[in-house]
């Protein structure tokens, strides 16, 4: 029997959409408690390299706890819950600062979020970070992510930031995360206490076996650990984006991933572009409808988005994010998606031009009823 064929690897040359996860350690100066801004510039170029090709990158860059400790005085090795928020409201501006600096150094622009992982699985601050971010993507900014600690209060635990960067891939559909690290991929064992332990280049599917290889976490300002990035390869793989997991601590450590640096690439999940779709579809209860004209019908089935202007009647009461029936000319229905306004707005807005809404409302929002994002059809 001949041997099954090796799967195609991603190339990070070829990524339209990239999340880049970056923790402490690397972003820290540890004796220094100080950005390591050499290090940052080199990240840096690499981002404006891989924009100058069009790729949009966001950073999801831990580090403001740690560049607040000496200026607070916070020597000890663990901190109190109120130490951690106060030091993350010093620390991050300067963390802010040091990305602002190393990406305007490339002619970028930086733009601060922070986000806990609430953010991203409560409906309404989903889509409007979500929003947010592709907007800012759309303006040609690098966003720059960190959660927000100095008000979180579970969420400053063991390797947020690695779940976090996984649901921010999944929020704006990127086709690659990249966890920069300060290990080269996933190993059968812990590589620092097993000589035996051996580089595994590519996950195809996330295995119970696999799972099991998540270790304990290193030691130093990083939070995270293998464990971490494991859970936040499934988040990832099954929303249809590859995932890698490769050393940090180079000069140019996109760069050096690019020209073929040892690393661990997590495959997608054969269906993970479509499970959102099908989560729409099928497991959402619609709280209202939209019922539309011939020609958005045919723009529809043509995969375009639900404008405004098509809509001819809106049924039921619902809010920003909730589902909705698309109806056609006929009644039958056409399509499901996540609503852009809520029903009241909607109304007003209903067979006006995009350009209207803001006249109308009185304030501008999505120029879809329906972004094809969040529409299925039936």
């Amino acid at each position: 029997m001949s041997a099954l064929p090796r799967p195609s690897l991603p190339r990070i040359a070829n990524a339209q959409r990239l999340v880049v996860k970056i923790g402490s350690a690397l972003v820290v100066d540890a004796a220094e408690a100080a950005p390591r801004t050499t290090w940052l510039a080199g990240v840096a170029a690499d981002i404006a390299a891989l924009r100058a090709r069009g790729a949009e990158i966001i950073v999801v860059s831990s580090g403001a706890i740690a560049l607040a400790r000496r200026a607070l005085g916070l020597a000890q090795p663990r901190l109190r819950l109120e130490e951690k928020q106060a030091a993350a409201a010093v620390g991050q501006i300067r963390l802010a600062q040091a990305w602002s600096e190393a990406l305007s150094a490339r002619g970028l622009t930086a733009a601060q979020l922070l986000l806990t992982l609430s953010d991203t699985e409560d409906r309404r601050r989903y889509l409007n970070a979500r929003a947010t971010l592709l907007t800012l993507l759309g303006l040609g900014c690098v966003p720059v992510i960190n959660e927000n600690d100095s008000i979180a209060t579970t969420e400053i635990r063991f390797g947020d930031n690695d779940r976090l960067a996984a649901r921010v891939a999944e929020m704006v559909q990127a086709d690659q995360l990249v966890l920069l690290s300060d290990i080269d991929g996933l190993y059968t064992a812990d590589p620092r206490r097993d000589a035996e332990a051996e580089h595994i280049a590519v996950v195809p599917a996330l295995t119970p076996e696999i799972e099991a290889m998540g270790g304990e976490p290193p030691p130093g300002y990083s939070s995270g650990g293998m464990r971490t990035k494991l859970t936040a390869a499934r988040i990832a793989t099954q929303a249809g984006c590859a995932m890698a997991i490769t050393l940090g601590d180079v000069a140019h450590p996109l760069r050096a991933l690019e020209q073929g640096a040892r690393c661990t690439w997590f495959l997608p999940a054969p269906e993970g572009r479509s499970a959102r779709k099908r989560w729409i579809a099928g497991a959402l209860a619609p709280l209202g409808a939209f019922a539309v004209d011939a020609g958005a019908a045919r723009a529809l089935a043509a995969g375009s988005s639900l404008l405004p202007a098509g809509v001819r009647g809106v049924e039921g009461r619902f809010e920003r994010g909730d589902p909705v029936i698309v109806r056609g000319p006929n009644g039958a229905a056409l399509a499901r998606g996540l609503s852009a306004y809520a029903s009241a707005d909607a109304e007003r807005i209903a067979g006006h031009r995009s350009d209207a809404i803001e006249a109308i409302l009185g304030w501008r929002g999505r120029d879809e009823m329906i972004h094809r994002d969040d529409l299925v059809l039936l």
